[in-house]
């Protein structure tokens, strides 16, 4: 706890200079924060520890969903709304936000120290055209779950995994392999995550062109050979991130491809599978090649209409302090992206995490989406064209080629 404790000073210090830290008095200016909402209450507690003589953070709620959210910062962004001030990025906006100019890059020594002590995949996030667009605040990335009262050791490769998914089948136990196969940004995640692992990227690296080859044809054959397999959920096709959970926790499956909230929802709801429920990294789907799984999670951007830029600044930085971040972290559910945090843990972060170092290396090697401002409809059309999972095969390639280079160029239907 004194460790915490030395953290909120430390941080807000830091983040608001020369003034008086942390205060709990109401603030002259308010800053408007919109972000997801949190349940935990953890943002609405960094907002408050952070807010100060100068200024209060005001923490504005965007609605549930993802493309809800953006929708409605697009709309006031593009309408220059001057009473947006610090914004929570998905980590797909990035590119889209700084090409149109809504956002401020970070510059000078805040960014210095951004980049010093962020982890690499996560920093990756925040960048583009070479800027530090966006600060990394909360991440995310997918472990393999499995039942080790099925799997005594855990594949190393999708092509084992399968296999070992089969045997279970024949033996009539539980076998299938829980992974987000519905048509939205879920699919083209497991399909950015494959081609990665694969050696491949699915956009040059200006984002102005699709890169698909070699990469992409391992990525597509063992994705369907997945599907098509009796190690695939019969759900497969309509299955999200909560989906593939609750399919676990029922008892259908042995292996699960999922973010780490999983781990606590098993503690709590089925206590009984908790005992053999354990984790391993993401398989590599080429053998002898590093698995480089899809890093999500939120960045802090300021607003190119706010009147308070200089003082969204410093609040973006007391937000991103270690100890808010460890907040987020352990009542939130989501990683954290500073390096300390993991090299020096303390004792509640490891009880959450206990497979904080494996977090750790894939926040370091893992991939990150495909930067480019028309992300959006490059997803659609990703996940469009792949949807059902048991249809993808290698002759694809062309027709994600034709549809991925029009949707970055603005031509055709989005489907």
């Amino acid at each position: 706890m004194a460790r915490r404790a030395r953290g909120v000073l430390l941080g807000c210090l830091l983040g608001a200079g020369v003034l008086p830290a942390c205060s709990s008095g109401p603030g002259r200016i308010t800053l408007q924060l919109y972000d997801s909402p949190d349940p935990s209450g953890a943002t609405a507690q960094a907002a408050a520890k952070c807010s100060t003589n100068a200024y209060t953070i005001s923490y504005d709620k965007l609605p549930n969903a993802a493309d809800g959210q953006r929708q409605e910062l697009v709309r006031r962004l593009a309408a220059h709304d001057s009473a947006m001030d610090l914004l929570a990025l998905d980590v797909t906006w990035e590119a889209e936000f700084a090409q149109a100019k809504w956002i401020v890059p970070w510059t000078g020594a805040a960014a210095q120290q951004i980049e010093q002590n962020s982890l690499k995949g996560p920093l990756e996030t925040g960048m583009w055209n070479g800027q530090l667009v966006a600060a990394p605040w909360t991440t995310n990335t997918q472990l393999l779950w499995y039942r080790a009262d099925l799997v005594p050791k855990p594949p190393a490769t999708w092509d084992e995994m399968i296999a070992a998914a089969e045997s279970l089948a024949k033996s009539g136990k539980p076998h299938y392999i829980e992974e987000q196969g519905a048509q939205y940004e879920g699919l083209t995640v497991w399909f950015n995550s494959m081609v990665a692992s694969a050696g491949g990227t699915i956009l040059n690296s200006q984002g102005t062109a699709p890169t698909l080859g070699p990469p992409v044809t391992a990525a597509l054959t063992v994705m369907g050979n997945m599907a098509r397999s009796p190690a695939a959920d019969p759900s497969l096709s309509n299955t999200e991130e909560n989906d593939a959970r609750l399919a676990m926790e029922a008892g259908n499956a042995a292996f699960e491809i999922n973010y780490p909230f999983v781990w606590a929802s098993m503690q709590k709801d089925k206590p009984s599978f908790y005992k053999s429920f354990k984790w391993a990294p993401f398989p590599k789907v080429v053998a002898g090649m590093p698995a480089k799984p899809t890093i999500g999670g939120l960045d802090l951007a300021v607003s190119a209409y706010s009147k308070h830029k200089d003082l969204d600044f410093q609040a973006a930085m007391c937000l991103r302090n270690e100890a808010n971040q460890e907040q987020l972290a352990v009542v939130g559910g989501l990683p954290p992206t500073l390096r300390s945090l993991y090299s020096n843990p303390s004792p509640e972060f490891v009880k959450e995490y206990p497979f904080y170092k494996d977090i750790l290396d894939e926040l370091d090697t893992g991939s990150v989406r495909p930067k480019t401002p028309a992300y959006q409809n490059v997803s659609i059309v990703i996940s469009h064209e792949l949807s059902p999972p048991s249809s993808a095969r290698p002759q694809q390639v062309g027709t994600l080629r034709s549809q991925i280079a029009d949707a970055i160029a603005s031509k055709g239907l989005v489907p």
